[in-house]
């Protein structure tokens, strides 16, 4: 296996530590925090226990952010979580990393970011009840093949308008959580409302953390350009914790926001009466419940606009995933081709939106949450365990950074999460047993394609092109 470190795959080390904490918050941003608290609340019947959620959930993203922190300082190399695994656990489980980000990491995020747009650009114009789901679908499947279309055709532009996007976002959510906290409009009130603790209570809180960490997914992101960042070893530390700890707190603004509007009875009632999915777009009824419709629609269609380009963003890096596992040997070969006109990846493309489409057509939104969830917290305890594994396999590796408290904040996090997936295969058994299959799968489609190439790894294979090709001479046009 050749040593991720000497590749000559990577880029100059050109990002300080603003750049990579800006990677971090811009990759946690998105569709959680806009959409699952209504869920929540509506599971748990509190605005206080939806709140303390954030707070736990920010908590143990921030013991999994710290532990990240120890492994990427140690093997600061593009690649994230592949880097790790591979050096932990070695190829196979490696390559599990890969597939679960093309599969669990984009093709389902990108269903139901489209998924939350739609809700969010529907919701001032009011359809019947009737019309709003069929409306809502149809939209979220343009929308995913509009960006397709153009991503497989010229993504220059597009690519360099994500980081202005990112920004337009933070300063909108902002001050949304400032106009909110001092508008006085709505009641503190609303978040005393502690029911009476219960055995099936806790199970329900327990499985809100899967809504939480979707929510929070991408603190892990610093990782994937580790090997772009000037001093990596001391600052991808830092980036990680403070992206992290920027966004909990930005979480928890808003959520406090969507309290002072909204009571959980009223949250329960809306349940009842229109289905789950019309607590999809919460920050909108909160700013309409605070501010009326004239400020609140085009803050709803700001929210849906953003909302639009996280599954833009998505769709133009997704496929270069899977086209560097198809040029390794590990997808099938269709996907590692370019289109000669444009040198763009249009066949990995369509493939990506193509089960884009099909996570949007078979699933509602919160399955397509919960089955993110739910995969991704798997990746992720094989991630963080690996700081246990390479402490006593790699005692000689050097650790710039160490986790504190070892080995407690890493342990916090892996039975946090563990819990997590435990009372999600006992709540939601079916999308819980999907998202587990749809990992193992990448096992038996590793040794497949590895004995199809015949020289498998040892020719130079995923370790060398797996997630971003970044040579100078790679076939793919730079951003």
């Amino acid at each position: 296996m050749p040593d991720p470190s000497r590749t000559t795959g990577e880029r100059p080390a050109g990002f300080g530590l603003a750049t990579a904490t800006f990677v971090v918050i811009s990759s946690m941003v998105g569709v959680g925090a806009l959409t699952t608290s209504g869920l929540i609340v509506a599971s748990v019947g509190s605005n206080a226990l939806m709140l303390a959620m954030w707070v736990v959930g920010g908590a143990i993203a921030v013991c999994g952010a710290l532990s990240l922190a120890e492994l990427a300082a140690m093997l600061p190399r593009s690649g994230g979580e592949y880097v790790f695994l591979n050096e932990a656990y070695g190829p196979r489980l490696a390559f599990l990393a890969g597939w679960s980000s093309l599969l669990i990491g984009f093709a389902a995020p990108i269903a139901a970011a489209s998924s939350a747009s739609a809700d969010y650009l529907l919701a001032p114009i009011a359809l019947a009840k009737s019309v709003e789901p069929i409306a809502r679908i149809a939209l979220a499947s343009a929308s995913i093949v509009v960006f397709a279309t153009l991503h497989a055709t010229s993504h220059r532009r597009t690519a360099r308008a994500q980081g202005v996007v990112t920004i337009l976002e933070l300063v909108v959510l902002g001050l949304f959580v400032i106009a909110g906290l001092v508008a006085g409009r709505g009641s503190w009130g609303h978040l005393d409302d502690l029911p009476p603790f219960t055995v099936p209570l806790a199970g329900k809180l327990v499985f809100s953390l899967v809504y939480v960490s979707y929510g929070y997914t991408g603190w892990n992101a610093a990782a994937y350009v580790a090997g772009e960042v000037v001093d990596g070893r001391r600052r991808l530390p830092r980036a990680i914790l403070l992206g992290t700890l920027g966004v909990t707190v930005l979480y928890v603004g808003l959520n406090v926001v969507y309290a002072l509007a909204l009571p959980a009875t009223e949250i329960r009632r809306i349940v009842a009466t229109e289905g789950a999915d019309a607590v999809g777009p919460i920050a909108e009824r909160a700013a309409r419940a605070i501010f009326g419709p004239r400020w609140s629609d085009p803050f709803s269609v700001a929210l849906g606009l953003i909302l639009l380009a996280t599954a833009s963003a998505y769709l133009l890096t997704g496929p270069r995933v899977m086209f560097a596992m198809a040029r390794a040997g590990h997808f099938p070969s269709p996907a590692g081709r370019l289109r000669s006109k444009h040198g763009t990846p249009a066949i990995a493309t369509a493939i990506l939106a193509g089960l884009s489409l099909a996570f949007l057509w078979t699933g509602s939104f919160d399955a397509i949450v919960v089955y993110a969830g739910v995969g991704l917290s798997l990746t992720s305890i094989l991630s963080v365990s690996a700081v246990y594994v390479l402490r006593v396999r790699r005692p000689d590796l050097p650790r710039p950074f160490r986790v504190p408290f070892y080995p407690v904040v890493p342990a916090i996090y892996l039975v946090g999460t563990a819990a997590v997936v435990v009372v999600s295969f006992v709540e939601r058994p079916v999308t819980s047993g999907l998202a587990l299959l749809s990992l193992l799968a990448a096992l038996p489609a590793y040794d497949l394609w590895t004995h199809r190439r015949g020289a498998g790894l040892a020719g130079g294979g995923v370790g060398d092109k797996l997630f971003l090709d970044e040579s100078p001479t790679s076939p793919l046009p730079p951003d």
